[in-house]
């Protein structure tokens, strides 16, 4: 101890510094990951009020042209301008899998915190639960009750929320047991504090990158899916603009205006790309620094 004490830090500048805390310093890559969350989230807020064009506007006169006469990426086969249907479009795209992660995140961590302090019976049941839910063809699943129902958008966000639960819940029970044996917990059973103080005051803060990772899995795999959605016409309403739907009415216009098709896709691969690696980096920084707590 006394040797650890006496050992100045190092600094993250340091050649000689370990690996973990070079790790720690965000590469090129991560910096620009981060630009591209940020210019999606300007969008996501304020893209329909900056889009060079009302997105709903047709020039029927100018339709399914390439990029030029105004227009910086062209138009669709309504003579709709592409470039402001992808910047009013963003908002559909990611508020519904904002919303499918942080519901999944919210129960699923609440029933995995549950199962993993309480164990027994209760653990048991939601195991199972978890288990079957995970033998469902997801996709499947939604396509078929958001088909028959013919609910919309709103009733494939619920449906993808509800089959997103098990990922979250069995991420958070693993940890959440493993902390329940830790020397902290059992000081604070001896201390004769309740179960939900230590479970959300206590265990809770302690595995927040599992949390925090889940989240951003739950958001990539729900952009996903509903871009599918909408894709295949079960997703965002006929002609309402959102990325999944630019592909699919940009199928036919290949050959004459391909950014149709193209620009959501780039944006959809960047968007699900930069999210998954500021998740990977911040999740092994937050690991990291919780570990020399």
């Amino acid at each position: 101890m006394s040797e650890l004490t006496a050992t100045p830090p190092q600094s993250e500048a340091d050649p000689a510094a370990p690996a973990g805390s070079r790790r720690l310093r965000p590469p090129v890559l991560v910096w620009i990951s981060g630009a591209v969350a940020a210019a999606i989230l300007v969008l996501v807020t304020v893209g329909v009020w900056i889009a060079p064009y009302d997105p709903m506007h047709q020039d029927l006169m100018n339709t399914a042209a390439g990029p030029g006469n105004g227009h910086l990426l062209g138009t669709d086969s309504l003579g709709r301008d592409v470039l402001a249907l992808l910047m009013s479009g963003a908002h559909n795209a990611v508020i519904g899998p904002v919303i499918i992660a942080l519901g999944a995140v919210l129960f699923g961590t609440t029933l995995g915190m549950m199962a993993g302090w309480y164990g027994g019976l209760l653990d048991t049941l939601l195991c199972r639960w978890a288990d079957l839910m995970y033998a469902l063809p997801g996709l499947l699943v939604v396509v078929v009750v958001v088909g028959v129902i013919d609910g919309g958008y709103w009733l494939a966000v619920f449906v993808l929320l509800v089959l997103s639960l098990p990922t979250a819940f069995r991420m958070t029970r693993s940890v959440a047991a493993a902390q329940a044996r830790l020397p902290y917990v059992e000081a604070a059973r001896t201390l004769g504090l309740p179960a939900g103080r230590i479970i959300f005051r206590h265990i809770l803060p302690n595995i927040m990158p599992t949390v925090l990772a889940t989240f951003l899995l739950d958001f990539v795999g729900a952009l996903i899916g509903l871009s599918g959605l909408s894709f295949l016409g079960l997703g965002a309403p006929a002609g309402t603009p959102d990325w999944g739907s630019l592909l699919q009415d940009g199928q036919s216009m290949l050959t004459v205006n391909p950014w149709v098709s193209l620009a959501p896709g780039l944006l959809l691969v960047l968007t699900a790309t930069s999210i998954t690696l500021l998740g990977d980096w911040m999740y092994d920084r937050f690991t990291d620094e919780g570990s020399h707590r």
